[in-house]
This record gives structure tokens, C-alpha cells and sequence, in this order.
């Protein structure tokens, strides 16, 4: 028997009861000490699964080279020369290791110096870009230079006047739809269903007969039955969304990496990059055939949305953040991040009025009725309403304090409520035309980082950062 760790016969034998292998009692309990598993397996091992053997003790016999002085001295010698020969072997091994060690590290700090180089040229190269605005003309007493508004092409343009002539004629006379929400329904609202979608960082809601599109920082949609209350089925964007529009068959995304997605069916059917920074704001045209989107690279751009594809650019002066078309088309409104609201005239892209909020403008809601739209700014607790018919300061029609820090705004369909939605809860402000006054017929502690109307407003559907939607509607009588 010979022992299957040293190859010698075991002065102590024992033979495990794992693989059956035969050791010197004394190097396999050093060994389970050490590993805690049989050696000739590799499976757990004990010093409970080791039998011992008795057998008669062995007297190893002296080797025969080892009986005078002199052989023992030859022994030693040639013991030490092979142990010198071996240290040399080691020392030079150690060597070529260090220098190639030297070299990864050399090679990984040059890697890691380019990276950095490639990345702050990269970065400063986005923010003068951010900076840089063309004109016709040269630059003059170094000014900065302007951009000439780009017009859209002759058949959108028409599409547009179209819009408008329809729109406007109808809207004086335009009454609430019929089985519209009453204000003492918006009052009797009640959290109806909740329920926690796959959607983590959720930043995005969008509504569209009867279900909504929930998206977030990390690229994934949820497609939620608002009627059944469940999850109908998930998309893959791959890219942070920053807001979202759902027309038709068509589910259309931002995303903070500078893109513009549109889906249909579940599949990706065209994406735009136009953007040079995250993609801030979507809006669609009235007429359902122009997409809008503005971006931190201060420039806003309309898509063609029969053709997809790019229809117009326009730059400004600042990062926007929020967009909204008018009722009627022909105006596009922009928020900015030095607090300004500017009106663009759809069609030609030159700047109509400008409205001044104080703050980085977060949402622009328009009201049905023409004249009125509202806006917040990042981090204020209050609502202002302007006027499009008047100017400056008498612009600011009502200023709403909501009370708490408000990050979305939707307007019905009736121009009658107003919701708003935030960090600290849900609130839907209402105007009476009869009394010409406002009041707040729903306040909910939900939080909430957007909110939308559904069918005939008779919900009010809202989602937090977690990715948790709530479903607002009057309780039905027994």
C-alpha cells in the first residue's frame, strides 16, 4: 500500500471512506485542516470519514548508497546542487514575471490616460456644441451667432393652416362632450386600483384609450390595462426614456442618450438622433402629423410623422426642457432652462412671444379654450397661468400654489381641470367660467411623477418613481 498524497508507504495508514484512496494519517489530516476535501476527488471530506488500517509496522530499510561518510557527503552535495539549480530557476521565473507585470501595468496606465484624454475631449467638445448656434451671417463684435428659423416644407405648412382653420372655428362654440367628468365626480375620486409595474426610475407616463405606457431610467416599458387593471406586456427601449407620447398604433420615446424611437405593434419602426444631449420634452401636433421634441442642445425639431422623418430644426438660445403644441396648432411652445417660455409660430420657426416663469421651466400644459396654458417651474410649489392675449407681467393670469413641489401638469379635454402631480401628492385645480374662479376638488397624497386623464377624464391615472401607477375614479353607487 502506498499513500496517495507522498507515494511512500504509510507508516500510519488510513483509507477514506470517499474515494477509498489509502494515506499517511498525519499529511491527510494536514490536508483536511487546510482544504476540507479529499484529495483524489476534490469532495468534502472529514476527519470522521478516514478509517484507520492496522497493519504491521515496516522498518524502512537504509539505502545502500547511505552506508559511509563519504556517500552520505555525495548525497548532500548533489541534494544542495539541485536545490541551488532550482533557486536559480525560481529567482529567473520571478524576474520575467516581474518584468511582465511591469509591462501589463504600463500598458493598462497608458489605456487608462487615453480613456480620460478621449472622455474630457469628448465632454468639452458636447458642451460647446451646447454653445454653438449658426446664423446667416457672420459673427459680428463678438456676438454670439443666431439661427436663422427653418421653415417646415410647403406640404406640412399647409397641413398645419389646415389644422388651425378647423380647430379654431369650432372651439368658442365647442361644448363639454357628453358623459364628460362633473366637478362633484372629480371630487368624489378615489385611488381605484394600484398596482406595481416592472418599470424601475419611472420618469414617463403616456395615455391612450384605455392604457398606458409607463417607461424609465433604464430603458424598460410597461403596457398597462387601465380598464383590467393588470400588465398587457413589457417593451425594451435600452436607452433612459425622458417622456413619452402614445398617438394611435404609435408609442413614440425619448431618451436622455439623444434619441426619438417611435413603436408599432411592439417593434421598433424608426429612431431619430438629431440631438447632440438627452432629449428633454415630446409634444405631437394637433393635426397628429408632426412630432415635436426639444433638447439640452437647445434646439427643438419636427418630424414627419407619415414619411418618419426629419422635417425641421430650430436652434434657440437655451437648453430647453419642456414643450407643448397650442390647441390649434399653430404655435409650439418651449420651456427653458433659464426660465423663459418661448412661442414659436409652427410654421416658420420664428419666435412669436416670449413668458418669463423665474426658474427652469418643468412642464407646459395648454388649455382647450385657445387663450390660456399653464407651466411650472423645477422645484416650486406653484402653478401660473398665462394669457396668450396679453403681455409682460398682465400675461400671469392666476398663479396656483399647490402647496407642495409640482413635477407634471395635464389639462382636460373641457378646460376645466387641471391636475397636477408631484413628490408629495395629486391635486386637480378646477376653473368655473361662471364664477371666474378657481378651487381644488381633489387633493391625494400619492405621489406621483406624472399624471394623465383618461377617457372622458373620468380617471385620472398617475405614477410614481417606483414604477407603482394609481387609478383615480368617483366610486360607482351600489
Amino acid at each position: 500500500m502506498l499513500c496517495a498524497i507522498s507515494g511512500e508507504a504509510p507508516q500510519e495508514p488510513v483509507v477514506s471512506k470517499i474515494s477509498g484512496a489509502v494515506f499517511e494519517k498525519r499529511l491527510i489530516e494536514k490536508y483536511i485542516e487546510e482544504n476540507g476535501k479529499d484529495p483524489v476527488t476534490g469532495q468534502d471530506l472529514t476527519l470522521d470519514d478516514l478509517l484507520l488500517i492496522k497493519s504491521t509496522r515496516v522498518v524502512r530499510p537504509r539505502p545502500p548508497t547511505l552506508t559511509s561518510i563519504p556517500a552520505l557527503l555525495s548525497t548532500f552535495q548533489n541534494e544542495w546542487d539541485a536545490i541551488a539549480l532550482e533557486t536559480y530557476n525560481l529567482k529567473e521565473q520571478l524576474s520575467r514575471t516581474r518584468e511582465e507585470l511591469a509591462t501589463a501595468l504600463y500598458q493598462h496606465d497608458a489605456a487608462v490616460r487615453v480613456i480620460a484624454r478621449l472622455t474630457k475631449e469628448r465632454d468639452e467638445a458636447r458642451d460647446a456644441l451646447s454653445k454653438v448656434t449658426v446664423s446667416a451671417g457672420g459673427p459680428s463684435n463678438g456676438d454670439a451667432m443666431a439661427v436663422d428659423a427653418e421653415a417646415l416644407p410647403e406640404e406640412l405648412a399647409a397641413k398645419v393652416d389646415e389644422t388651425q382653420a378647423k380647430l379654431s372655428k369650432s372651439r368658442k362654440k365647442r361644448p363639454v362632450p357628453e358623459g364628460w367628468v362633473t366637478a362633484e365626480e372629480v371630487a368624489a375620486f378615489t385611488v381605484e386600483a394600484s398596482n406595481s409595474l416592472p418599470v424601475p426610475q419611472t420618469t414617463t407616463l403616456t395615455v391612450e384609450e384605455g392604457y398606458a405606457a409607463i417607461g424609465g431610467l433604464q430603458g424598460d416599458v410597461a403596457i398597462y390595462s387601465i380598464e383590467a387593471d393588470k400588465l398587457e406586456r413589457s417593451l425594451k427601449v435600452d436607452e433612459p426614456l425622458t417622456a413619452s407620447i402614445w398617438e394611435g398604433s404609435k408609442v413614440i420615446f425619448s431618451t436622455a442618450k439623444g434619441s426619438v424611437k417611435v413603436f408599432e405593434n411592439g417593434n421598433e419602426i424608426a429612431s431619430f438622433s438629431d440631438h447632440a444631449g438627452p432629449v428633454t420634452a415630446l409634444s405631437i401636433h394637433p393635426g397628429k402629423e408632426i412630432l415635436a421634441s426639444v433638447g439640452s442642445d437647445k434646439s427643438f425639431v419636427f418630424y414627419d410623422l407619415a414619411n418618419l422623418q426629419r422635417a425641421t430644426r430650430v436652434y434657440t438660445d437655451s437648453a430647453l426642457t419642456a414643450c407643448a403644441f397650442h390647441p390649434d396648432g399653430h404655435l409650439f411652445a418651449a420651456g427653458t432652462s433659464s426660465g423663459e417660455i418661448k412661442l414659436f409660430m409652427t410654421k416658420t420657426g420664428e419666435e412669436a412671444a416670449a413668458f418669463t416663469l423665474g426658474a427652469p421651466v418643468q412642464s407646459i400644459a395648454f388649455s382647450e379654450n385657445g387663450f390660456w396654458f399653464a407651466a411650472t417651474a423645477k422645484g416650486q410649489t406653484t402653478v401660473t397661468i398665462f394669457d396668450l392675449r396679453k403681455e409682460g407681467e398682465a400675461a400671469q393670469a392666476k398663479v396656483l400654489d399647490v402647496g407642495s413641489v409640482v413635477q407634471s401638469l395635464a389639462w382636460d379635454y373641457s378646460q376645466q381641470f387641471l391636475a397636477t402631480a408631484g413628490p408629495s401628492g395629486v391635486t386637480v385645480q378646477q376653473y368655473s367660467k361662471s364664477s371666474k374662479s378657481w378651487s381644488e376638488p381633489l387633493r391625494a397624497a400619492v405621489s406621483a411623477v406624472d399624471v394623465k386623464w383618461a377617457t372622458n377624464a373620468t380617471k385620472l391615472v398617475a405614477v410614481n418613481g417606483e414604477g407603482v401607477v394609481s387609478v383615480f375614479a368617483a366610486k360607482e353607487e351600489a
